[in-house]
């Protein structure tokens, strides 16, 4: 399939979208920060990431916000029956074993869409101690597309995005701008306190990245 053909959503997707926005609206979830419609490409930062219900609900943010969040998968799951799910979904496929590997991959799908909202839970798993992966920053500098900000506050139940930003190239500036964004939102969640003092070590040179 062309990458900006139109298709037509499957009805088990179509379900599993209504399950989602009346799941999110049920639990009480609102957006207090919109999600700046005027950008159609863009990597979605999004943290804190612990519990599997955060997919849920950021995902009926979007759903009401009308934007179409893109995840990344094994290439195997876009194989045979799952495959018009995953793609209706927002799914990408990613071959880790490919020449160029997961970025350029990821690259040429942002050169070939118009639009393309990658979701990246840059924490990597729920058991996170706060820290962050920089693929998320490697895939948007790669693509040339600005970072979008995403929160969640499980104890207001309330989402929020920020402006779009462009990466410098200075990463560890840059995630220091990104965790005081996310410490206004938060301040005494642990978490981002974490991502702070990282972002503070790799500019002091303390820190790989």
């Amino acid at each position: 399939m062309k990458h900006n053909e139109t298709r037509n959503v499957g009805l088990l997707s179509r379900i599993v979208n209504r399950i989602i926005l009346f799941i999110y609206w049920l639990k009480g979830w609102r957006i207090v920060e919109r999600f700046p419609t005027e950008v159609k490409k863009c990597v979605i930062a999004g943290a804190p990431h612990t519990s599997n219900w955060d997919f849920v609900f950021f995902a009926g943010a979007t759903k009401e916000e009308k934007v179409q969040p893109n995840f990344m998968g094994k290439h195997t799951l876009f194989n045979g029956m799952m495959r018009n799910f995953m793609l209706d979904m927002g799914g990408i496929g990613v071959d880790r074993s490919k020449a160029g590997g997961t970025i350029q991959q990821l690259k040429d799908e942002y050169d070939a869409r118009d639009e393309l909202n990658l979701v990246i839970a840059c924490e990597g798993t729920r058991k996170s101690d706060g820290k962050w992966k920089s693929g998320f920053y490697n895939i948007a500098k790669a693509a040339g597309v600005p970072i979008v900000l995403a929160y969640a506050d499980n104890d207001k139940r309330t989402i929020g995005f920020s402006q779009p930003m462009m990466p410098t190239g200075n990463y560890g500036e840059d995630l220091l701008k990104i965790a005081e964004w996310f410490r206004s939102k938060i301040p005494d969640l642990e978490r981002y306190k974490v991502l702070e003092q990282q972002a503070k070590d790799i500019i002091a040179g303390k820190n790989e990245f």
